[in-house]
């Protein structure tokens, strides 16, 4: 390989040497030398929907804008590859309006590159005018209740990284010999695991599920899931696609207790409409007696699943030889207020739900990036206005869950990211961003990591590993068999 020179945080003096020929063009190094207004150079930290759509909208928006993606891992879309069920092919779609994104002239990816380690906030606001940090919620909430750190309890997170294959999660090699799990939590991914757990076998073979987690589910002994709430059926998270699947589910029936939908029929036309509509199903499906032939496919059921509402874990009950959870003890509770804004107390009594498979699906968190940017711990956010970063120079942004807290769905993340960069691209128009001087963007992070022995991935080498990923899944009948070693991921880019 050529020596590469070394810059100067002013201006790129060379031509910049890479693994992509077309990179020097792309990063349209030069085009400010001629130019009064430097051209702007702006990075978004983390490629997936919220870097993604920010990025989207900068470059549609601003004709000059050089975009560069920065992601940890050597692939990008974080939880579209990684968080969304395998069974809903659909809404990986999106992909790709962002591979559309990354093959722009003006837009980079530089994947295997992590912020906070292998380069600074500091040294990359040196680099680039504008940062926008769109790196989502990479950690989960802990229950702090005794016991949970038994086997037999997992997080979400953690399953939803297994079965969906993200590298950091391919030893978790869950125990799923126990007839019945309950899930601690009301929400989208809640009832994700749950249908995970029930779906027949020859469903999840025609999807992109890690071959790990196929193998294991087909092996597993659950037959009944508790998706367990400590408020009521007017405070469940999840939405009503999600609920219409889980009610509808092949082999696997819905349990209810009537009395928990009780006069809700009264206040229906009080709610706002997705409220409404999704209330209405539920009081449908717990209330009305089904059609023969719906009656006929339940009582033909080997599975079951079922809400549990007003109750709050307090404690994982350990086996007799207190080697893992046999069980879970909870308060039961009840509501001050009404509506979202309801609040659960507890009211002394408490029940034990027996079980030997427990998931924590009580959210994901935000972590700080670096001591140099605000963070708000209790809120797991970076404080902000309309995506600028309070407390902070001018030039610091953030989108997406670490913006606004892991809430709403890709539609939510894609407006929020859109603001977002509106936010920026206003601020590139008053001046309220100081383009005077030019600054170097990915040629200057390039030298630094070559210097760190750290070799960024680009998006024509994510192009290879996808072709692998996809040539195996069709040999098998899935849309792709995903690699789940990054070893693996950066040699098949090396060759």
């Amino acid at each position: 390989m050529a020596p590469r020179c070394s810059w100067m945080w002013r201006l790129p003096r060379c031509p910049l040497l890479g693994r992509n020929l077309s990179t020097t063009r792309r990063l349209g190094a030069g085009r400010s030398l001629s130019s009064k207004s430097p051209t702007p150079q702006i990075c978004v930290v983390g490629s997936g929907p919220a870097g993604f759509y920010t990025a989207q909208h900068l470059l549609k928006h601003h004709s000059e804008a050089i975009v560069d993606i920065y992601e940890k891992l050597p692939v990008p879309f974080g939880l579209v590859r990684f968080g969304v069920a395998p069974d809903h092919p659909e809404v990986k779609n999106v992909i790709n309006t962002f591979t559309q994104t990354a093959r722009s002239e003006r837009c980079n990816f530089l994947g295997n590159v992590t912020v906070g380690r292998d380069v600074t906030v500091e040294e990359l606001q040196r680099a680039y005018h504008a940062i926008v940090l769109s790196y989502g919620a990479e950690d989960k909430k802990e229950l702090g209740i005794p016991g949970e750190k038994l086997p037999g309890v997992y997080s979400a997170r953690d399953f939803v990284g297994w079965y969906n294959g993200l590298p950091d999660n391919r030893y978790l090699s869950p125990d799923l010999s126990s007839e019945t799990a309950v899930i601690l939590g009301q929400g989208n991914v809640a009832l994700d695991i749950a249908r995970m757990l029930l779906s027949p076998l020859e469903l999840l073979e025609k999807t992109d599920v890690a071959q790990p987690a196929l193998e294991a589910l087909s092996q597993s002994r659950v037959k009944k899931v508790w998706l367990v709430g400590r408020r009521g059926p007017l405070q469940v998270a999840f939405t009503i696609k999600e609920l219409r699947e889980m009610i509808n589910l092949p082999g696997t029936r819905p349990i209810y207790d009537p009395s928990d939908f009780q006069g809700l029929g009264d206040i229906l036309k009080d709610l706002p409409r997705p409220r409404k509509r999704l209330t209405e199903l539920l009081v449908k499906s717990a209330l009305e007696e089904p059609g023969e032939k719906e009656a006929v496919r339940r009582a033909q059921c080997t599975r079951e699943w079922g809400l549990r509402f007003f109750r709050s874990p307090i404690a994982v009950l350990p086996s007799e030889d207190g080697k893992r959870a046999s069980g879970v003890r909870l308060s039961v509770t009840r509501l001050e207020g009404s509506g979202e804004s309801a609040v659960s107390v507890p009211t002394g009594e408490t029940e034990d739900m027996p079980c030997g498979l427990i998931f924590s699906s009580i959210g994901y968190r935000s972590v700080p990036i670096s001591p140099g940017v605000p963070f708000l711990p209790r809120q797991g956010i970076i404080p902000n206005s309309m995506g600028r970063v309070l407390g902070a120079p001018a030039g610091l942004y953030c989108s997406g869950w670490v913006k606004r807290g892991p809430t709403g769905v890709i539609t939510t993340t894609m407006t929020d990211s859109f603001d977002t960069a509106q936010s920026l691209l206003e601020d590139l128009k008053s001046g309220a961003l100081n383009l005077s001087n030019s600054r170097p963007g990915a040629s200057a992070i390039r030298e630094l990591l070559l210097l760190r022995g750290v070799d960024p991935v680009s998006f024509s080498d994510w192009e290879k590993i996808d072709a692998v990923e996809t040539a195996q899944g069709l040999k098998v009948g899935k849309p792709r068999e995903k690699i789940l070693n990054t070893e693996e991921m950066l040699q098949l880019v090396s060759r």
